[in-house]
C-alpha cells in the first residue's frame, strides 16, 4: 500500500449498523483522490462491532482496526487513531454515521488554498438534523464557550475535522479535548477556518450522549481550557 498522505480516523462505540456503509462511503470519497488509510477505535463495543470491522479488512485494504481494552471515552480514542496514523493530516469523522464523507475533499481543498499556518480546518454543521433540544443545547453551550474562549469558532462539537498530525500531538491531551480542538490549537498558536459541512440524520443505532451529562461535562472543562489558554506562553525560537 502507498504511504498514505491522510488518516481518516473514526471512534466508535456500539455502531455495528453503521460500520459498513461509512466505510464505504470514506473509500468512494477518497479512493483515486489522495493516498488514504481509514484508522477505525473501537472503544470496547459491547455488541460485535469489532468482528464487523475485522470481517470488512479484507474488501477494504485502506482499513485499519485498533481496539480499547478497556471503554476510555471519544476523546482517548481519538488520540488513539491519531497517534497510530501514518498520514501527515488526519481527517476525523463520528463513528454514527452524521457526518458525510464526502465532505472530506471539501476540507482537502481549503487547506490548499490556505496559508500554511492554518493547521485545523473544522466542519460546521449549518443545517443539523438532530432533535430540537440537542439544537438548542449546542446553541447555547457554543454560546457560551464562543464568549469566554473567544476561539471564533460556530461549531466545535463538529465531528468532521481535518488537522495537521504534528500539531495535534503537541496539544494538551485531557478528555473530551475534541470538543476544544479550535481554541487548543488556536493557544499553540496556529491559525483554524470553519468550513460548512452536510449533516445527516442517524441511520441507526443511538446516540451515547446526553444534554445534561454533555453539559455538566462541558461546563468543567471549559473552565479548564480557559485557563489553559491564561496559563499559555508562546515565544518565537531561533537556533543560533
Amino acid at each position: 500500500m502507498t504511504h498514505p498522505h491522510l488518516s481518516v480516523v473514526v471512534p466508535v462505540f456500539n455502531e455495528r449498523d453503521n460500520v459498513a456503509p461509512l466505510v464505504n462511503e470514506i473509500v468512494a470519497a477518497l479512493r483515486g483522490l489522495v493516498p488514504f488509510e481509514i484508522v477505525y477505535v473501537d472503544d470496547h463495543s459491547r455488541d460485535d462491532t469489532l468482528a464487523v470491522l475485522q470481517g470488512l479488512k479484507a474488501a477494504v485494504p485502506e482499513l485499519r482496526v485498533l481496539h480499547h481494552v478497556n471503554q476510555s471515552g471519544q476523546s482517548t480514542a481519538v488520540r488513539t487513531g491519531v497517534k497510530a496514523a501514518r498520514g501527515e493530516w488526519i481527517a476525523t469523522l463520528d463513528g454514527d454515521g452524521q457526518n458525510d464523507p464526502a465532505d472530506i475533499p471539501k476540507l482537502l481543498a481549503k487547506r490548499e488554498e490556505s496559508p500554511a499556518d492554518v493547521k485545523l480546518f473544522a466542519g460546521w454543521r449549518v443545517n443539523r438534523k438532530d432533535t430540537g433540544s440537542k439544537r438548542w443545547a449546542s446553541k447555547v453551550a457554543n454560546a457560551i464557550r464562543s464568549r469566554m474562549l473567544r476561539d471564533s469558532t460556530p461549531d466545535t462539537g463538529c465531528g468532521i475535522k481535518l488537522f495537521e498530525r504534528e500539531a495535534f500531538l503537541d496539544l494538551p491531551y485531557f478528555d473530551h479535548m475534541h470538543r476544544y480542538l479550535p481554541a487548543l490549537m488556536q493557544r499553540a498558536g496556529w491559525k483554524t477556518v470553519s468550513v460548512p459541512v452536510n449533516h445527516r440524520h442517524r441511520a441507526s443505532g443511538v446516540s451515547k450522549y446526553n444534554n445534561l451529562n454533555r453539559a455538566l461535562v462541558g461546563l468543567r472543562d471549559l473552565r479548564g481550557v480557559a485557563w489553559l489558554i491564561v496559563r499559555s506562553r508562546r515565544t518565537a525560537v531561533k537556533e543560533l
